[in-house]
């Protein structure tokens, strides 16, 4: 059940250590994310940038500190009541049904909606982003390619019509060309009004489409500025920008 309280951003982790069985995974972790913003997390690989994402929508449950988002705490939150309050993850590795057809896909995005005539329009308007779905409604999931995969993955996390979208990894796997069409989509969308959390290792990419950015490592930020502040500063091109 989540809890009415006062908060000065749209999203605040305030202080959480998140935890794997006995092993510390996050750390004092403190962010924001103000609406119409692009946050981007970046850091190494096994930093707690995907252990960031999963403890804000509920898949993991911090041990110690608070999330708020728009005024509710959902810290206590399990996975399904954080993603009816309009929080959508699109998960690193895609992670869509496979065996399932790309319509079967978008509407289990959709899972609370009842009204077929409101599917059927968030439908249409995941495809104003992603027209190549509309084309391989029938087409398996799984015989996609991986960039058509990952356009399917941020089409049913659109199905949710989320406040908050978190898109984790959104570039691993992909083929340069594509990888600027995707990032290419998530401006379209944000300029749209779309909040959005960016998980990405691709720093540069991420950098440079972001309002803001933390830096990562060993599950505690160690930097935070505007995106094109972080692009200038030393510590960050030597580590993630060489």
């Amino acid at each position: 059940m989540t809890e009415t309280v006062a908060a000065k951003h749209f999203l605040e982790v305030n202080k959480i250590d998140s935890f794997y069985s006995q092993i510390q995974a996050l750390n004092g972790i403190d962010l924001f994310i103000d609406k119409g913003e692009i946050v981007t997390l970046i850091g190494s690989n096994g930093a707690g940038k995907s252990t960031t994402l999963k403890s804000i929508s509920g898949q993991v449950r911090p041990k110690n500190g608070s999330i708020i988002f728009d005024g509710q705490d959902i810290t206590k939150n399990q996975a399904h009541q954080t993603a009816l309050l309009g929080i959508a993850q699109v998960p690193e590795g895609r992670r869509i049904f496979p065996r399932l057809s790309v319509r079967e896909n978008l509407q289990i995005g959709a899972f609370s909606v009842k009204d077929k005539s409101v599917v059927a329009e968030r439908m249409e308007r995941v495809f104003t982003y992603f027209p190549r779905l509309k084309e391989r409604l029938g087409q398996k999931g799984g015989t996609m390619s991986g960039g058509e995969q990952q356009m399917l993955a941020i089409g049913r996390a659109l199905m949710m019509k989320p406040k908050l979208l978190m898109l984790d990894e959104p570039s691993m796997g992909l083929a340069p060309i594509i990888v600027e069409q995707i990032f290419d989509i998530i401006k379209e969308m944000n300029k749209e009004g779309m909040t959005i959390l960016l998980v990405e290792q691709n720093a540069y990419q991420a950098l440079q489409i972001a309002d803001r950015g933390y830096v990562i490592q060993t599950g505690q930020i160690v930097l935070e500025g505007k995106g094109d502040d972080l692009m200038k500063n030393e510590q960050v091109r030597e580590a993630y920008l060489a």
